[in-house]
C-alpha cells in the first residue's frame, strides 16, 4: 500500500482531543470530513483513524478522532505525520498534477530546451520548488 503524507500534527487545541494541523493540503474540507480515514505515522506504522470533527480556525484545520477526543490521547501525538492512502486522492482536473506525480519527468524551459529530470520538491513559504538533477549528475 502506498501512502500519500498530507501534514503534521502541529499542536493540540483544548481539552476535547482535537489537533492542529499543519496541512500540506489543498484539500483540507474534503479530506477531513468526518468518516473520512487518515493515518497516523507512530514508530515507524501507519495507524488508521477516524475523522471525528472537522474546523477550521485561524487558517488551519482543527480536527478530531473517533476514540481519541481526549486532549491526554493525542498529546505525544505533537510532530507526527499524517498519511492518506494514494489510491484515496481526490482527482484533479486535467492538466493538473500531484507533485510527486512529476518525479521522474523530464523538466524543460520556456523555449523547450531540456533541463533535466525532476527529482523531488520541497514546499517553501512561497511556493512548491522542483528539484532537477542534470545530465552532468548536478541538481538545482
Amino acid at each position: 500500500m502506498e501512502y500519500i503524507a498530507i501534514g503534521k500534527i502541529a499542536t493540540t487545541h483544548g481539552l476535547k482531543g482535537e489537533v492542529k494541523i499543519d496541512s500540506w493540503s489543498d484539500f483540507d474540507e474534503e479530506r477531513y470530513l468526518p468518516g473520512n480515514r487518515i493515518f497516523l505515522e507512530r514508530d515507524g506504522k501507519k495507524v488508521p483513524l477516524e475523522v471525528a470533527t472537522f474546523r477550521m480556525h485561524k487558517n488551519c484545520p482543527l480536527v478530531s478522532f473517533e476514540g481519541h477526543q481526549d486532549i491526554n490521547l493525542v498529546e505525544d501525538w505533537r510532530g507526527s505525520v499524517l498519511y492518506v492512502e494514494k489510491n484515496d486522492r481526490i482527482e484533479l482536473p486535467e492538466g493538473e498534477d500531484y507533485a510527486d506525480d512529476v518525479i521522474g519527468m523530464n523538466a524543460v524551459d520556456e523555449e523547450g530546451k531540456e533541463l533535466g529530470t525532476v527529482t523531488g520538491f520541497e514546499t517553501t513559504l512561497a511556493q512548491p520548488v522542483l528539484r532537477i538533477k542534470k545530465a552532468d549528475g548536478s541538481t538545482f
